[in-house]
């Protein structure tokens, strides 16, 4: 089910189906260092991955992480969306892409949409992001996107400290109004 609608793609809900795509992304060596290793070693793996994940995100929350197809030849080249993880009080945007499909603007036109929706459909005042401390290329997305670094924060049951990005529309509207 295609849930959301660029210029140049389609961002729909992940199946069972894209295992394979699932496998290639998630063993991509970006996702290991920026994202983490999680441990998904063969299409069975990928399939238990996306049900687990993105499908019981989709029934729980309404929302997840969007798989990212490329209108012109159905390519799939990413994922972006929305999640609400354990530790963070509000709706995480995240995006990843395979390498031949990073640095074409593909990651900011759809991580643009992900956060109309949000605002728009989902109606959320706050939207955050976490980065590892030395993940450059998506901090500078996350700031075109008009999030902010707020400060560094630990999750639960992880050693690493990741810096937290922060989209408030209530700070965005008294912004744009103190500047005018």
């Amino acid at each position: 089910m295609i849930v959301l609608e660029t210029e140049r793609l389609y961002l729909r809900y992940q199946t069972e189906d894209d295992a394979a795509f699932i496998l290639e992304l998630v063993n991509d060596p970006a996702w290991l260092q920026f994202i983490g290793d999680r441990g998904v070693r063969t299409l069975e793996d990928a399939r238990s991955y996306i049900v687990n994940g993105a499908i019981r995100s989709y029934e729980k929350d309404g929302f997840g992480f969007y798989l990212v197809e490329r209108k012109e030849d159905h390519a799939l080249i990413g994922m972006c969306g929305l999640v609400k993880r354990d530790g963070l009080e509000d709706v995480d945007i995240g995006f990843a892409f395979l390498p031949a499909y990073r640095s074409l603007g593909y990651a900011h036109e759809a991580a643009s949409a992900v956060m109309q929706y949000a605002i728009q459909t989902l109606s959320l005042t706050r939207v955050v992001a976490i980065t590892t401390q030395d993940n450059h290329a998506s901090g500078s997305l996350l700031e075109k996107l008009g999030l902010r670094f707020e400060r560094l924060i630990q999750m639960p049951n992880d050693p690493e400290v990741l810096r937290l990005f922060v989209y408030d529309t209530s700070l965005s509207v008294s912004e744009s109004e103190a500047s005018q």
